[in-house]
């Protein structure tokens, strides 16, 4: 049974909870660009769903930064600084790695074998081309972080989360080859129940995805635009 031992999926998010994961993509990914207003009908035609959770997804947005609301004009996206972006990424590698080491204390060997599962089917996605990679990584981050058991600390590394989009890593070529091997130390240390291996190899592998994801931005020119 797939993922057998890892912790029950996450609730389906709240339909302006999905509209605002829709636009934060755009925005940092490049497709939505700074200063850019905002239609809500457009993009409520464009997403498939009425004007309320497209109001409501933009709302949250400006709580987190990505877009202001000026009187008169609406919403507009605000820019991304890389320092910013830099800074995020640090801080979700730190916290990340404190989740591993906790896991590390706790994890059950069905949960072990669950995450060897996810990492499989990561593996095979990435060599066949069959599956969505990005999912399954994101599969067994999620795990390691749920196991844990400490809720506000998994709630910080996803906020985190949201400012550096793995998927957009998932999408590039070697994606899974360059995992691969982090993942595995990852699960190394988890399988010795090491935490500071565990938090070492946690710690490296999201630094190097996020000066990954850094460097795509940069050739993009997205600073820039």
């Amino acid at each position: 049974m797939p993922g057998a031992g890892l912790p029950h999926r996450r609730p389906r998010a709240q339909l302006s909870d999905e509209v605002a994961s829709r636009i934060r993509d755009r925005i940092v990914t490049g497709r939505l660009r700074r200063g850019q207003h905002l239609h809500l009908e457009r993009l409520a035609e464009e997403i498939g769903v009425s004007v309320t959770p497209v109001r409501e997804a933009l709302l949250a947005l400006r709580g987190e930064g990505f877009v202001e609301l000026e009187p008169r004009r609406g919403f507009t996206v605000l820019p991304l600084n890389r320092q910013d972006i830099e800074d995020t990424s640090e801080v979700q590698a730190a916290i990340a790695g404190e989740l591993a080491a906790r896991t590390a204390r706790l994890i059950s060997v069905g949960q072990l074998a669950g995450l060897e599962e996810v990492q499989a089917e990561l593996e095979h996605a990435g060599r066949f081309g069959i599956g969505d990679a990005a999912e399954l990584d994101l599969r067994f981050h999620h795990a390691i972080y749920d196991i844990a058991g400490s809720a506000k600390l998994a709630w910080f590394v996803q906020l985190t989360s949201r400012y550096l989009p793995r998927r957009m890593l998932g999408a590039t070529a070697g994606f899974t080859e360059s995992t691969g091997p982090e993942h595995r130390a990852i699960l190394r240390a988890l399988h010795n129940r090491d935490p500071e291996a565990a938090r070492r190899a946690m710690h490296e592998h999201l630094a190097r995805s996020g000066e990954v994801l850094i460097r795509q931005l940069d050739q993009q020119g997205f600073w820039e635009q």
